[in-house]
């Protein structure tokens, strides 16, 4: 049983016609009879009778129509309580600037909608330094790819972001063929010159043991710890970089901008955690931001908007 099943009888109850019933709820009149045989249906009696004065209740259906329209005050009344409470509060999300070119703007979107009340400050930076801050409290949630969070963190596996071989349209100092095949082995970029973050940050780590793994000593031509200005040098034909496909994910014209090359080698991809504060120290409206975060991420993925991303598996 449904509120609006509710909704639908009582106004058929008030107007004593399902036509015009069905005109007043915007509806075609033989939606709203399949709805009221259903209610019937579950409650296995006849609460609606046609006579020629119209539409009428049954004995059941009058003393059905009383406890509806009750039901149907304590429900108004309930979601006049939510509204008046609803969630409010600042929540600092922290986001790498390629996760925040896929992910910001739906998550913006997303809290508008559902938490209105609710300001988010958003802080865009480098993984590393989301860590840092998120230890220092002066964050609430942040999406990282460290694999060891401190042990107060609360982590949710969220997603894997596959690895791309990422260059100019026109080539520029690489040194691959023109058309670049769907997919690249390490050992075919033994002689590239890459443009990569320096070591520390988490995808220079993974990089750096993947070639370690494949036994091939990268070109680095220079390392930069900015995106957007790593993209400019890429953008440029100063090299090529090995990066998730969000990199490009600001770019409207990426398809005829860059040229992409999936990395075959494994471990070829990155995965992303959802971690914030423990539950404990997290307000209402934080709780609140991680679950639309999650709902989001999936979403895009699940969509395909987030390209080479797949959702991690449950443990367990």
């Amino acid at each position: 049983m449904e509120l609006r099943q509710l909704r639908y009888f009582v106004r058929i109850v008030e107007l004593g016609s399902m036509g015009r019933a069905a005109l007043d709820l915007q509806m075609v009149q033989s939606a709203l009879s399949q709805q009221i045989s259903r209610l019937e249906g579950e409650l296995s009696t006849r609460l609606l009778q046609r006579t020629s004065k119209g539409t009428v209740p049954t004995e059941a259906g009058l003393a059905f129509f009383r406890e509806a329209q009750l039901t149907l005050r304590h429900a108004d009344q309930a979601a006049r309580v939510a509204r008046q409470a609803r969630l409010s509060g600042t929540v600092t999300v922290g986001l790498a600037p390629t996760t925040a070119s896929v992910l910001g703007i739906p998550l913006m979107r997303a809290m508008r909608e559902r938490y209105p009340d609710v300001r988010l400050h958003m802080v865009e930076s480098l993984s590393g330094h989301l860590s840092n801050m998120l230890n220092a409290r002066q964050l609430d949630l942040a999406v990282l790819f460290d694999t060891q969070p401190a042990r107060r963190w609360s982590v949710l596996p969220l997603l894997d972001e596959r690895l791309f071989l990422i260059r100019c349209a026109h080539g520029g100092a690489s040194t691959l063929p023109a058309k670049l095949p769907r997919r690249l082995r390490l050992a075919q970029l033994q002689h590239e010159p890459l443009i990569l973050p320096t070591g520390p940050h988490g995808l220079r780590s993974r990089i750096d043991a993947a070639f370690a793994t494949a036994k091939v000593t990268p070109q680095v031509a220079m390392e930069i710890d900015s995106l957007a200005m790593l993209m400019d040098a890429v953008n440029a034909g100063l090299g090529s970089t090995l990066q998730p496909w969000a990199a490009v994910g600001r770019y409207p014209d990426a398809a005829t901008r860059f040229g992409l090359a999936e990395l075959a080698d494994a471990p070829a991809s990155r995965p992303a955690a959802l971690c914030s504060l423990s539950d404990d120290e997290l307000s209402p409206a934080a709780l609140a931001t991680r679950v639309v975060l999650a709902d989001c991420a999936r979403a895009l993925v699940q969509s395909g908007t987030w390209v080479g991303a797949t959702l991690a598996q449950a443990p367990a």
